[in-house]
């Protein structure tokens, strides 16, 4: 099964690195907790369009357990937009900080 990435948008006004990253520091706790539902990783990421996160999942279920219609409603109370979706299957990963290759989330032999 192919590990899931989500990136998630919201089409507001981009803060500053600096408001960004005092906005990330504040929830990243939460988030850290969520390795124990499938949450591998979380990227705060902003551009000119405006900012979201890219989540990397253990699978589309523990993704989808999480991006509820109930957790997009907190979302869009919370930030303002309702965020936009864009699902990924993670079907062969380079990690070159572990120095491996995944495929479907499983190293892959190499040599």
């Amino acid at each position: 099964m192919a590990p899931c990435i989500v990136l998630c948008h919201f089409a507001l006004p981009a803060p500053t690195e600096e408001q960004f990253i005092q906005i990330a520091k504040q929830s990243a706790p939460k988030f850290r907790k969520l390795g124990s539902i499938g949450l591998i990783s979380k990227d705060y990421v902003r551009n000119e369009h405006g900012a979201g996160g890219l989540y990397m999942w253990e699978s589309r279920a523990a993704a989808e357990a999480w991006f509820t219609e109930a957790k997009l409603q907190e979302y869009t109370t919370m930030f303002g937009a309702r965020p936009t979706l864009t699902w990924y299957e993670a079907n062969l990963t380079v990690d070159n900080k572990a120095g491996q290759t995944r495929v479907n989330g499983q190293a892959m032999a190499e040599g």
